[in-house]
């Protein structure tokens, strides 16, 4: 919203809104993404008196919804189906290792099977994913067939619990790929990559869950390493279909070159794009924009030195009562800034059920390695109040 107002575009928010909520919120366009056709009749609906030049999602759930009303509109647009496999991690496999792009071994599992007939069947280690949830959500780790069978009841505690059908919905088991994770955030244009930026994530991801950290740009990797991360990512979106608009890639990097975990066609979420800055001082998000509406970006060359963001992690469940420590974190050199994003007095949850962060730290320095340290020295000066949540049972 910052940036269309930055570039005077009128917008029109199109909220997730399921029919027992839409009166709460005056938007204009309330909109229940899980019904697809009904969604995208609104959003047609609406422009034929208010006109529309792009359609842009901001997050996953979005995406499929803004291709389908892209497409009836004659609006740029990846086509439903690459949406729709950028969303659903088994489609998204089978299409990027028929496409050549270099991902695990994978085999998709129904949660009627039985975990310990799974266990017969998969490599060890290997990773248990549901297939749309989104930032590590449900992502488990398991070395053994004792750890499958655990780890694929809580998964399908946690589908069960979000309200998935048993007898309908099906879970990805995948070799656990060793070496150092990277996100690459970039922009298609007419199927063409154009990397804008690559990150580290200096801190091991090796499980039993995947809650990520830090970022830092730009990567400290060697210019062939990135180059092949790019070429990577730039198979994969030509594998599953797409073409246009941002792209958020997840890959590992060992001995043996990049692989690909997953790719999202939609730009990097929460706070973090605010540590990118391109051209004479934009912002990715006015990038994108401009991308959208057909306007010529003046560079999308990230400027300035290093940068870095640390989303920060929730070490516990329980009801967050206070935060100590801001002021302190805040003068920490090199930190820009910390905003603290998870309500005070709120439950709280860790991966793998979680789904947010306590909220984010940002910095700026002359190299990688010092926003990087800068980022975790403010990280140690935080203090966070969690109370354990009472069950009352009567």
């Amino acid at each position: 919203m910052a940036a269309a107002r930055m570039l005077d575009v009128d917008v029109a928010r199109a909220l997730d809104l399921p029919p027992q909520l839409a009166d709460e919120w005056d938007v204009p366009l309330k909109t229940d993404f899980a019904n697809i056709e009904s969604a995208t009749s609104a959003i047609v609906e609406y422009a034929r008196e208010h006109p529309l030049d792009a359609i842009v999602a901001v997050d996953d759930s979005a995406t499929l919804l803004a291709a389908r009303a892209a497409a009836a509109l004659g609006l740029p647009h990846n086509p439903p189906e690459a949406a729709e496999a950028a969303r659903d991690k088994g489609i998204m496999r089978a299409l990027m290792s028929a496409g050549g792009a270099p991902c695990p071994i994978f085999r998709r599992f129904h949660l009627t099977d039985d975990p310990r007939e799974i266990a017969r069947q998969v490599t060890f280690p290997c990773v248990v994913k549901p297939l749309r949830l989104s930032g590590s959500r449900g992502v488990i780790r398991a070395d053994t067939p004792e750890d499958l069978e655990a780890a694929f009841a809580r998964v399908k505690r946690l589908l069960l619990g979000d309200g998935n059908p048993e007898d309908r919905t099906d879970i990805l088991i995948e070799d656990f790929i060793p070496g150092f994770e990277v996100a690459l955030e970039g922009l298609l244009e007419d199927g063409v990559l154009r990397t804008l930026a690559l990150f580290d994530k200096p801190d091991p991801l090796d499980g039993p869950f995947f809650e990520e950290t830090i970022y830092v740009t730009p990567s400290r990797l060697p210019d062939e390493t990135q180059a092949a991360i790019s070429e990577a990512v730039a198979v994969a979106a030509k594998s599953i279909g797409l073409r246009d608009g941002p792209v958020h890639a997840e890959l590992r990097v060992n001995d043996q070159g990049p692989w690909m975990l997953e790719i999202a066609g939609r730009s990097i979420g929460g706070l973090c794009s605010t540590v990118l800055e391109f051209g004479a001082g934009m912002r990715l998000e006015e990038i994108l924009l401009r991308h959208a509406l057909g306007m010529k970006a003046p560079s999308l060359e990230r400027t300035g030195a290093a940068a870095g963001v640390m989303m920060i992690p929730i070490p516990r469940a329980g009801i967050l009562h206070a935060v100590e420590g801001i002021e302190r974190a805040c003068a920490t050199p090199h930190v820009t800034g910390v905003e603290i994003t998870a309500r005070l007095r709120s439950p709280i949850i860790p991966l793998p059920e979680g789904a947010s962060y306590l909220g984010f730290i940002f910095a700026r320095a002359d190299d990688p390695a010092t926003a990087e340290a800068a980022l975790r020295a403010a990280h140690a000066e935080l203090r966070f109040d969690i109370r354990p949540m009472l069950t009352i049972v009567r």
